[in-house]
């Protein structure tokens, strides 16, 4: 288990790596972030540019400017961020760092939330399945991600980082892409950053009670195990504002929240934009 501490001082290496600006400054692209597996860049640029990711055309750039890039799990050493406006154009080549994904054994868990067999079980999965495939469609216009995010819990203990290759009551699983912060029971918990909910369901199988959060431009932040929501679908938010109680609802041993992000379909680490 690793403390608030120990975790910052043990990625401050990889963040000092990744946090730096990209070497070549540009009135016509700026970039800052974590250039990092996990991590992402903030950009900012002329109004409305359409954003080219290693040539890939992915994201555009809200009215003032702002846009974000993620870099997920797997991201390749180099990635070519290109912005296009008008005839013009301009074009970054980032270093993205190699991250260090530690591997985590979870015992205890009921065997229903590791290798689900039952028909009817099944059936609710698939139906689950769908709903966070729509509340992580959005892609909502809005940059409130370009002021960084704070922690979504006052005090806690980072239990399982992000990444983390996990074995599941013996079972090989798909990496952790989300950070464990344990926290007492019924602990609040807040928005990070001004968002709009896109889901907000109290019981499902796998995640408890889980809320979704657009923060725009489709980058989703994921709240996973509460005990109670405090928050409803199409919800507008402020940074700070209360989404729910910490629980341990769903796949969980323990009061714990599980904290996610996803930018398009790339698993992010949500720690790495707190004070980006």
């Amino acid at each position: 288990m690793l403390d608030r501490r120990g975790l910052l001082a043990g990625s401050a290496a990889l963040l000092a790596a990744g946090a730096a600006r990209a070497q070549t400054a540009s009135p016509d692209l700026d970039l800052t972030g974590r250039f990092v597996q996990g991590g992402h860049a903030i950009g900012r640029t002329w109004p409305r540019a359409l954003v080219f990711v290693d040539g890939e055309s992915l994201t555009a750039a809200s009215a003032d400017g702002w846009f974000i890039v993620g870099f997920d799990r797997d991201a390749p050493g180099s990635v070519e961020i290109e912005v296009r406006s008008e005839g013009r154009s301009a074009r970054r080549l980032l270093d993205v760092a190699r991250g260090t994904f530690p591997s985590t054994v979870v015992n205890g868990l009921p065997p229903a939330t590791v290798e689900p067999s039952d028909p009817a079980l099944l059936a609710r999965i698939r139906d689950e399945v769908a709903l966070k495939t729509e509340g992580f469609a959005s892609r909502t216009d809005a940059d409130s991600f370009r002021d960084g995010f704070v922690w979504p819990l006052e005090s806690y203990r980072v239990t399982s980082r992000w990444g983390a290759q996990r074995v599941l009551n013996g079972t090989p699983a798909r990496p952790h892409y989300g950070i464990d912060l344990a926290a007492p029971q019924g602990s609040a918990i807040r928005a990070p950053a001004a968002g709009r909910v896109t889901l907000a369901q109290p019981a499902l199988h796998f995640e408890g009670g889980l809320v979704l959060i657009d923060h725009g431009q489709g980058l989703i932040t994921a709240y996973l195990h509460q005990s109670r929501l405090e928050v409803r679908q199409g919800q507008e938010l402020m940074r700070g504002e209360l989404i729910g109680r910490v629980g341990m609802t769903g796949r969980a041993t323990g009061p714990h929240l599980c904290w996610r992000m996803k930018w398009r379909d790339r698993n992010l680490d949500p720690s790495l934009l707190v004070k980006t």
